[in-house]
């Protein structure tokens, strides 16, 4: 009977540690030279990359929605569930919605980035995200988050990201 409970309990602990590492994490490493990310030695998908890097640095990092008109179509898609299509809508989102102000533009990018995906016209970038944990009061964990914009003639034409409806948007 000893070797029986012995076995169940060598057992139990053994299952526990495996179930536990599957909720267990590691962050993703960000880059330390993030601008490095956003080039390509294909002329093409350098491009592409740079409209993308723009987007991040003058729009979302310093606010200037201004020079929206540069860097999205008017008809620009958008695949979020809280935002409207069409470079207007977007414009007036973050203007009038979220009310954000022109800030100088940053030498650097302020968000963190873990990597930078270029394939035809489709740019990818992912982030850390930190996320509330429902499990653990005042906890929190980190997952990865991206954006992926589809580029034409220089301008953003259109724009995934894994938004659930209702979301706050992060802006890292």
């Amino acid at each position: 009977m000893l070797m029986i409970k012995t076995l169940f309990l060598t057992a139990t602990l053994g299952l526990s540690l495996t179930i536990g590492s599957v909720y267990a994490q590691t962050p993703a490493s960000v880059s330390r030279n993030p601008e490095a990310l956003f080039t390509s030695p294909d002329p093409a998908l350098n491009a592409n990359k740079q409209v993308v890097y723009r987007i991040l640095r003058e729009l979302l990092d310093a606010g200037h929605w201004d020079k929206a008109d540069e860097l999205l179509s008017a008809e620009y898609l958008q695949h979020n569930p809280n935002a409207q299509s069409g470079r207007a809508a977007v414009v007036d989102y973050f203007t009038k919605v979220l009310k954000v102000k022109p800030q100088p533009l940053p030498e650097r990018l302020n968000m963190k980035i873990i990597a930078v995906v270029a394939e035809g016209d489709l740019v990818t970038v992912l982030y850390p995200r930190a996320v509330r944990d429902p499990k653990a009061a005042g906890g929190s964990y980190t997952t990865t988050w991206y954006d992926t914009w589809r580029i034409k003639d220089g301008k953003a034409v259109e724009h995934w990201d894994p938004a659930l409806l209702g979301e706050a948007p992060d802006l890292r």
